[in-house]
């Protein structure tokens, strides 16, 4: 390629993580030992100050349409709440990027998660088939056991029957399903572009790994929580992707020191469970990237990678709530026919099948660091991620840190114009809303550019970023303000300080909520409350995936 001219149009692979922390991988602060994802990353860009959705679903609706998720249906989880709620089934009156790239001549593949429908069983016009891709293998539903996952499909049809072989793991299927579409569409399409999109279960709970996977991770988290959150943050300011002004977060309230925690083999064997999925997920990845090279494609892949939320502090049962044991996504029995047992309880040995656990807000605030909060939430513990940009032929300088506030409405125009995409003002006879972000690829170059403000809505939670600013709060608390700037960690609160511009990033979220369709939050809890005592039911939101 001659100096000052473009690439063809590039292959395009994203992948992403499930409930990944924002200082787990190695390239990032985190000890884990994630070669793939590293390389990636220093041979590209890392962004440092990018942001998700503070739950899955919503990030999934957001990073395949550029709209906010409550204009498609998405606000919180899948599954219908209407008509107080949401549809919870991704809207037909907006486009994917599966569809718009299928358009324009792409190969079009899934490999993973879905989460965008209503119905986890019967076929939908929301389900991936009917959104753009060509091929799909994965699961429906939002989590599940690794080693039998729930609704698990391969090109639409059933495919639970695949999990039967003893060494079946989800993780290590989806990379080997996306390197299989790799293979064949450079087989069969040689000189088209490729889409392919990779939404990894890991490391969602249950903590669920090989017990060689586990093996390798062996005595890392035996020093405890708080040197790990420790040893992170220098690890970040080291990288460069922290500024030294910004101080670490204090260990979170509910979490006793370390030195004061009991039963210290069985915690440290949550986080080896759990730094053992993300290494199988970096694994997976490095199966996906060799079939690229192989292929002689990976120069021209423009290769995203990030989170769909911060760590998830959820503890298992979600809420105590012993309703869960009847979730479809909870297997009956292991494939031998073993009870599961359920629970975070030092009696459960969490990693094998027969198990289901999480690594709880314990490890959750060790994934977070140096941030607070969690996934929910949308202080920055919630919604920051790591951005990983790797295109050889596309982009700058390899090892660019990109420090520019973004946020996931921005993918979709990056992948337009990248690939010359077009974006249709109708889908079908459905009038469709504009992008509502803007190309990341001046930034990725280099280039300055002007990007408006960041918003964010979650159950109630609230928050909106102009330049150094961000005004935050969760449900039914008042406002929060902090200059991101000096203060990123979001330890010094300005509100009371501030209090005109309080009211004026107050007014632009306010303006934002009621354009994207954003139902108040205190509707839907009343309606959960009439229903609950309708079905005799205990109060409280649907049970957490």
């Amino acid at each position: 390629m001659t100096q000052g001219t473009r690439p063809s149009r590039p292959d395009i692979v994203i992948l992403l993580a499930d409930d990944m922390g924002f200082s787990d991988i190695g390239c990032y602060g985190g000890e884990m030992r994630t070669p793939v994802l590293d390389a990636l990353g220093r041979d590209g860009t890392r962004c440092t100050q990018f942001y998700n959705s503070p739950r899955c679903s919503p990030t999934r609706a957001s990073l395949l349409t550029g709209l906010h998720p409550h204009q498609v249906g998405v606000g919180i989880l899948t599954g219908d709440e209407r008509p107080d709620g949401y549809a919870g089934d991704l809207s037909e009156q907006c486009h994917t990027i599966a569809e718009l790239l299928r358009d324009t001549g792409y190969g079009t593949y899934l490999a993973g998660k879905w989460h965008l429908s209503a119905s986890m069983t019967t076929p939908t016009g929301s389900w991936p088939l009917e959104r753009g891709f060509e091929r799909a293998y994965g699961t429906i539903d939002g989590a599940g056991s690794y080693f039998t996952p729930a609704t698990l499909h391969r090109e639409g049809e059933d495919a639970a029957a695949e999990t039967a072989a003893d060494d079946f793991y989800y993780t290590d299927a989806i990379g080997e399903a996306g390197a299989e579409y790799v293979t064949e569409h450079a087989r069969q399409r040689p000189d088209d572009p490729l889409f392919l999109y990779v939404p990894f279960t890991a490391p969602h709970w249950p903590l669920h790994a090989p017990e060689a996977d586990i093996e390798r991770c062996r005595g890392r988290y035996d020093e405890g929580w708080d040197a790990t959150r420790r040893r992170r943050y220098e690890n970040l300011r080291r990288e460069g992707i922290i500024d030294p002004r910004w101080d670490l977060s204090d260990r979170d309230d509910s979490v006793p020191a370390w030195e004061d925690a009991a039963e210290h083999g069985w915690q440290s064997r949550r986080m080896e469970v759990y730094a053992a999925q993300v290494e199988a997920m970096d694994r997976a990845i490095g199966r996906i990237v060799e079939e690229l090279e192989r292929t002689g494609r990976l120069e021209n892949t423009l290769l995203l990678f990030l989170s769909d939320n911060g760590a998830c502090e959820e503890e298992m049962p979600p809420g105590g709530d012993e309703r869960f044991r009847n979730e479809p996504i909870v297997p009956n029995a292991t494939r031998d026919g073993r009870e599961i047992q359920l629970g975070n309880n030092p009696a459960i040995e969490p990693g094998g099948e027969d198990t289901y656990t999480s690594y709880g807000r314990e490890w959750a605030n060790v994934s977070a660091a140096p941030f607070r909060e969690y996934k929910h939430w949308v202080h920055e513990g919630g919604i920051s991620t790591p951005l990983i940009a790797h295109w050889p032929a596309g982009l700058g300088r390899p090892g660019d840190l990109c420090r520019v506030p973004a946020q996931l409405v921005d993918i979709v125009p990056t992948l337009l114009e990248a690939s010359g995409a077009e974006y249709p003002a109708q889908r079908e006879e459905h009038a469709v809303p504009p992008p509502e972000g803007t190309s990341l690829l001046p930034l990725l170059r280099g280039e300055s550019t002007e990007h408006g403000p960041l918003l964010w809505e979650h159950e109630g939670n609230r928050a909106v970023r102009s330049g150094r600013w961000k005004l935050v709060r969760k449900h039914a608390h008042p406002w929060e303000l902090y200059d991101l700037e000096a203060d990123r960690t979001e330890l010094h609160d300005l509100a009371a300080e501030n209090p005109d511009l309080v009211a004026a990033l107050a007014a632009v979220s306010e303006q934002w909520a009621r354009r994207v369709g954003v139902i108040d939050r205190d509707r839907i809890l009343r309606a959960q409350a009439r229903r609950a005592q309708e079905d005799c039911a205990p109060e409280g939101a649907p049970l957490p995936r």
